[in-house]
């Protein structure tokens, strides 16, 4: 008898998964590094003309020299700088306000409608707007790059509050769990995929609104290292630029998800086989 009570404990031991070590995936890097070599090939063959695209090589070197005179480090410093407070605005607007649509009933009523209409609207097509209204300085980049930052973000958080099972939060009330604790030990571990996707999003908004607000009467930035160099015909130092972008960008999503493999790590999902 007492075996055929073990028994099942034991099966159930056998088919629990060991966690596997996560290995580094380098087989990603194939296909851009095979690009760029095929770039560069057609380039030196003279398949591609060099004022038109020039090869990665020439782009790379074009770098280096901007490098080592201060040039690309102070536009990037102002890029970094206009982006980051742009990031942080409207991040936190939307994280407020999609907390209070998502979590109040009050909130969902006068937050959620007027935010719904305004998101049809392209933030970008609102640039003449707001250079009338806030002049064509610093405060027009920031507040382009706190609108494209604000939409995604808000939309996720305020979706993945709603999201959450509703029987989770009556059996934490049941538990004897107030609402702060069920805040913290129900919503927010719920949300949490939702608000990662939605930083994803909104950083990456935030790149490309920080290219169309860097176009626009400019006096230092990546954007404004781009529209001298159109002046002057500059094709490598134009493609530079895009280079830069791609590679903030680049960067940005991979350090959100080393975070986002942290803060989750109690989520298994599925993987590619």
């Amino acid at each position: 008898m007492s075996s055929l009570l073990v028994a099942p404990d034991v099966e159930v031991a056998h088919d629990q998964k060991v966690p596997r070590k996560r290995r580094v995936r380098w087989q990603r890097v194939v296909s851009p590094v095979l690009i760029l070599a095929l770039w560069e090939a057609a380039a030196r063959a003279g398949l591609i003309a060099e004022d038109k695209l020039p090869a990665p090589s020439a782009v790379l070197a074009t770098g280096w020299r901007l490098a080592r005179d201060g040039t690309l480090g102070d536009h990037l410093l102002n890029s970094l700088s206009r982006a980051a407070i742009g990031l942080l605005i409207g991040g936190v607007l939307a994280l407020v306000l999609g907390a209070a649509a998502g979590l109040l009933r009050l909130g969902d009523d006068a937050i959620d409608p007027p935010v719904q209409m305004a998101r049809m609207l392209p933030h970008l097509a609102l640039v003449p707007l707001l250079i009338i209204w806030v002049g064509i300085g610093e405060s027009m980049k920031i507040t382009l790059v706190a609108l494209g930052t604000f939409f995604p973000l808000y939309f996720n958080v305020y979706a993945g509050i709603r999201d959450i099972d509703e029987r989770l939060v009556e059996a934490a009330k049941t538990c004897g769990l107030g609402t702060w604790a069920r805040i913290r030990h129900v919503v927010l571990p719920g949300a949490l995929p939702s608000l990662f996707l939605g930083l994803r999003l909104a950083i990456g908004a935030a790149w490309l609104s920080l290219v169309v607000g860097e176009q626009t009467n400019t006096q230092n930035g990546i954007g404004f290292l781009m529209m001298e160099a159109r002046e002057f015909s500059q094709t490598d130092v134009v493609v530079l630029g895009l280079f830069v972008y791609a590679t903030l960008g680049l960067l940005s999503d991979v350090l959100l998800r080393v975070l986002e493999r942290r803060a989750l790590a109690w989520r298994q999902g599925l993987k590619a086989t």
